[in-house]
């Protein structure tokens, strides 16, 4: 009897002429009450159809002569329900099952985005026992971790599996991603699907495709040119992994893209950065075909850069150049990390605080696209600057009425026209009975008697203390515009 079972199930296998992607598998996460896209391959011309188990629509799409085919199917409420989906050619069934309905995001970047849980090699992550303690809370966070590879083609399909959250995997789970999905699930107990897809030291231009580096970049897209062109490290190559590691995904239906790069752009001339993120952002959005979805990303960590220099400026000049991005990309936000790095960390490209990362980012989801909001996200930023005798005034907006702390404030430094810059004494201004906007922090230093200029921890690695009412920190800035 076992025998014929066993022959049975070959023969049913066998029959079966539906393939799927590896992201379209037990355990998925598809996302609510859309039209979620599903995809796979057949026999050329055959008819494919999708039935699912929350209802009795029957979605069907015809493959192409290549065999591809793409289908919608309409999604549930988002629910811990386990659903299956069945596809069928009329040669044979495959169904998928343990699939649940939330909300799915995109984990994108370089290497602070694939740090994992469990950390890389010297670089640990914070509190990592109690995260996977608290891991078996959070079973309805799953992950999809899409491997990093460089092809010459655009990929469409990739090895992966969906994973659930427990104190056996959760090591696994980028840091940052998952405890973005952390704050998630608690705020909005639904299940929430990550897509890992990224690639440790990669650039902007590392996921521009073969079109877009051609017409806004001077890179080659020859396989020849490419190594030439960055001979020493793959990961710092165009095209490739955009084609090897994103473009499998870009079928999925998502919420939106959480980002952290910029590490290995920094040197980038003038706006440069700025413009090939933001052509990124429209590249991305233009692919996944759902419109302007939501674009968060993560401002990089204080280090020194230039070969151990803290005083340098070429980190500073990217950080400016990200908060850039954030005014001309569409529907995005940018989350400022200048607090999160000890002071150790100097040379440390991996900072060991990702909770605090992943939470910023959740943050700013619930409040913009999920209805918490009161949920506080954002940073404060510089507004303008006046200068009365020896006393620089800074205003500040997206302060929430509070600048801290009150007493000791570091990270500011002021310049005459000799532009030279020196530490500056920094406390808070407020004329009693005066409008809001007479608030400031004034700034004097005894080395500049006729102050023209100002920056905020606008170096490699500088550490400032004032935060807003939120207790999020102030994004570094300058009033200047040398050293460009």
């Amino acid at each position: 009897m076992l025998f014929l079972a066993v022959l049975a199930v070959l023969a049913t296998s066998l029959q079966a002429k539906v393939k799927l992607p590896h992201l379209v598998s037990d355990y998925m996460i598809i996302q609510q009450q859309t039209d979620v896209r599903l995809w796979g391959w057949a026999k050329p011309a055959s008819k494919v159809v999708a039935t699912t188990s929350w209802s009795d629509q029957r979605s069907e799409a015809k493959a192409d002569k290549d065999g591809r085919w793409l289908l919608t199917v309409k999604s549930p409420k988002a629910s811990y329900t386990p659903l299956s989906i069945t596809f069928d050619d009329g040669d044979g069934q495959v169904t998928i099952h343990q699939v649940l309905a939330g909300e799915v995001w995109v984990c994108a970047g370089q290497s602070n985005m694939e740090m994992p849980v469990k950390g890389f090699w010297g670089c640990p992550v914070e509190d990592y026992n109690q995260v996977v303690i608290d891991a078996a809370h959070h079973a309805g966070v799953r992950s999809a971790k899409i491997p990093s590879i460089m092809r010459m083609t655009p990929q469409e399909d990739a090895d992966t599996k969906w994973l659930d959250c427990s104190p056996a995997t959760v090591g696994e789970f980028s840091a940052t991603g998952y405890f973005f999905a952390r704050v998630m699930h608690q705020a909005l107990d639904i299940p929430i699907g990550l897509i890992e897809a990224n690639k440790g030291g990669s650039r902007v231009e590392s996921w521009l495709t073969k079109e877009n580096l051609e017409k806004y970049t001077q890179e080659p897209t020859d396989s020849a040119g490419i190594v030439a062109f960055k001979p020493e490290y793959d990961y710092l190559r165009g095209l490739l992994w955009g084609n090897g590691t994103f473009n499998p995904i870009l079928n999925y239906t998502v919420k939106g893209i959480l980002f952290y790069q910029g590490c290995s752009n920094i040197g980038d001339p003038g706006n440069q950065y700025s413009e090939r993120l933001k052509l990124l952002v429209e590249q991305w959005r233009s692919q996944f075909r759902l419109g302007e979805i939501p674009f968060y990303f993560v401002q990089i960590a204080p280090f020194a850069y230039d070969g151990d220099n803290v005083n340098g400026l070429t980190g500073a000049l990217l950080r400016e150049q990200q908060l850039r991005a954030a005014e001309i990309i569409p529907n995005s936000s940018l989350v400022c990390t200048n607090d999160l790095v000890y002071p150790y960390e100097m040379t440390q490209i991996h900072p060991t605080q990702k909770r605090q990362v992943g939470e910023r980012l959740a943050w700013t989801a619930l409040n913009r696209d999920y209805g918490f909001e009161q949920v506080l996200y954002k940073s404060s930023r510089y507004k303008d600057m006046t200068v009365k005798g020896d006393t620089v005034f800074i205003h500040l907006q997206d302060n929430y009425h509070a600048d801290a702390p009150y007493e000791m404030i570091e990270g500011f430094e002021v310049a005459g026209e000799d532009r030279v810059f020196h530490p500056a004494k920094a406390r808070h201004y407020w004329r009693p009975g005066g409008a809001y906007w007479d608030e400031a922090i004034i700034l004097t230093s005894e080395e500049v008697k006729q102050p023209v200029a100002a920056r905020y921890c606008f170096r490699n690695f500088l550490l400032g203390n004032v935060k807003n009412g939120a207790n999020l920190p102030l994004f570094p800035f300058r009033t200047d515009n040398w050293g460009e």
